[in-house]
Order: structure tokens, then sequence, then C-alpha cells
């Protein structure tokens, strides 16, 4: 198995601070993420994700631009988005911006791409839902076109024709293309055919459930022929990290209580109760909250399950103040990734 990675990643919540009920700005907002961005890249985390929205609580609608705003501050940390809403995205343009990353942070651009979980992007720019998957299947054949040769064609349903155009600029640099996936067998099945790594949204419920998933990706993967050595599996999950774990259990509920009762609403979900919240951080659950014992006893519990090569913490969700936000950078680079190194290496020893 490739070496094991550590990350994070983000959606820039922007939800009133639950003491005072004010909200910070968006421009403070996205200026603090160039922040987590290079302690991330200072404590030795592997990746940094910043998922695209387009709604009042979030302020990533462009993070290529605030990925760009880090990428020569930073040496080593890998960027990308988590996710690029490809299905409302124009696959030229989502190429040129991540080409012009990739050359901006010298190769360490990364595109993750997705279906979109929040559809707010489709009436925004003009799509059709009713053509959800129609969308994201033809986009992704074409940015992979894209990726791939300088020059190309496109006819299809979901935008203009290209006929037989070059894209630019291009990159010099490899620029994978990741799928993101939150359960559904065809997606899975679809990151396997292109032999694109797949990254997992584990957000709820146990990440064993998720096991026939990646079975089927693995599967799939190897019957199309691609070398299993090249198969890259991530997840990501909600998370937060203390010094002590009475602190983080205690501080993260009212957080991601806030942020699962204005999404659970808009869903028809029942309320975030804290019967959930304490089962989720379970060692079987799906939140990483704790001491950095726990969390990287928890992440490496979740290795052996489901055999990946990267976890990446969500963090914040709802409102967090930034100290807090800054200092579970800290803690996940400084105490958990070296307990997760000396525990995989001890593995390898065996």
């Amino acid at each position: 198995m490739s070496k094991f990675e550590l990350g994070i990643t983000t959606f820039a919540e922007v939800m009133p601070d639950l003491k005072t009920g004010k909200t910070i700005s968006y421009d403070e907002r996205i200026n603090q993420l160039i922040d987590e961005i290079v302690l991330a890249d200072q404590v030795g985390l592997d990746y940094y994700g910043i998922g695209e929205h387009h709604r009042k609580d979030f302020a990533a609608s462009a993070p290529h631009t605030i990925l760009a705003g880090a990428a020569r501050l930073t040496k080593h940390i890998k960027l990308g988005s988590a996710v690029t809403v490809l299905s409302s995205e124009d696959p030229v343009r989502v190429y040129q911006n991540f080409a012009t990353l990739n050359a901006l942070s010298r190769g360490r651009a990364e595109i993750m791409a997705g279906r979109g979980s929040f559809i707010e992007s489709f009436p925004l720019f003009g799509y059709d839902l009713n053509q959800y998957d129609r969308l994201f299947s033809e986009k992704l054949d074409l940015l992979l076109q894209i990726r791939d040769h300088e020059i190309v064609s496109f006819e299809g349903s979901t935008r203009a024709e290209i006929d037989h155009l070059g894209v630019y600029p291009r990159t010099q640099y490899p620029l994978p293309i990741q799928v993101a996936v939150g359960g559904t067998p065809a997606s899975v099945v679809r990151a396997a055919n292109y032999g694109l790594p797949l990254f997992l949204a584990i957000i709820g419920g146990y990440p064993r459930m998720f096991s026939p998933l990646v079975d089927l990706y693995r599967k799939t993967y190897k019957e199309r022929g691609y070398d299993p050595k090249d198969m890259h599996i991530s997840v990501h999950s909600h998370g937060y990290i203390a010094e002590s774990h009475e602190d983080a259990v205690e501080t993260y509920f009212p957080s991601i209580k806030q942020a699962m009762d204005i999404i659970g609403k808009e869903r028809g979900w029942s309320t975030y109760t804290r019967q959930t919240y304490d089962a989720s951080r379970s060692i079987e659950g799906a939140l990483f909250v704790g001491d950095p014992e726990y969390v990287a006893k928890k992440i490496l519990h979740l290795r052996k399950t489901l055999g990946i090569n990267r976890f990446a913490l969500h963090v914040p969700v709802g409102q967090l103040d930034h100290d807090k936000v800054m200092k579970t950078i800290e803690l996940l680079g400084t105490k958990v990734k070296p307990i997760i190194e000396a525990a995989i290496a001890l593995e390898n020893k065996v």
C-alpha cells in the first residue's frame, strides 16, 4: 500500500456565532483559509481540500482561487477541491483553473469531481436537475479528454460542441482527478471504470457499512485491467481535536448540531441529538472527535476497516472559533500523524 496521507477538508462555513449571534464576513473567512492551509503545510499534513458551494452559509464558491492564494506560501501540501461540482461547471474552465493552480503550486493541484449533494448551483447556472447524472457523466468524459489531450472535440447534450480546439494553458505536471462519492454504487463503478481515485464522504452512520462499496470499487478497478498498485482511496469525515478529550467532546457538539439542524431542516431530517452525537463519536462511528490519541486510534481503525490511502478531517462543521480550527490542524499534524506513522511502521516490520 502507498504512503498513508492525512489532510483537512472544509466548506468555509460562515454561520452565526453560537454565543454572540454575530456572523463573520466572507472576506475574513476566506482569508482565514489561507492561514489554515499555511499551518497545515507547516505541521506536515499532506492535503488540504476546499469544497465548492453557492449558498449563504459557505464562503468558498471558487476554491481554486483560494488555493492559488496559498500556493506560493506553501511548499509540500497538496491543494485540491473537495469537491468541484462538475455537473454545473464548464470542464474547459475547470481544467484551465486547475492547470494554473498546478503551475503556481509546482504540481500540487488536485481536482475532486462530484455531482453535488447540495444542488443550489444547478438553478444558479441554469442547469436542469433532471439531467443530474448525464451532466456529470458527459462533463467527466470531457474533463478527462482535456487533461490528457491538448486538442479536443466534444459533441453532447450538456454544453456547446467543441470541434478540434486546443485548451490552454497546459500543465507540465500530472493533474490528478478524483471522483467524490457519497454512497452510490453506480458512482463507485464509474470511478473504477475510468481508473480514477475514489474519495468517499462518510459523514454519518458507521464506516464499516461502506466496505461493500470499497470492495465493488476494487473489484471493478481490477476487472477493467488497471494496476492495483495505482489504486487510491480516500475518506473524509467530520471531526475536531483538542488536547483534552472531554473538552473536544463538549466543544464540538454545539457546532455540529448547529450545522446539522440547518441542513436537516432543508432535507427533512430529525433534529440532531446528543444521543446521535455520542454514538457517532464511538470507535465505530463516523465522527472523529477527541484528543489526539483517540482520533489517531479511530483513523487507524478506519484504515484497517476500509484499506484507505488518505484520511481528511473535515473541520469546522457549523460555527467554530478560528483558533480552535487552527489548534485542530496543529494537533492533527504534530500529535495524530506521528502516532499513525509509528503504528504503520511497526505494522510493516511484522
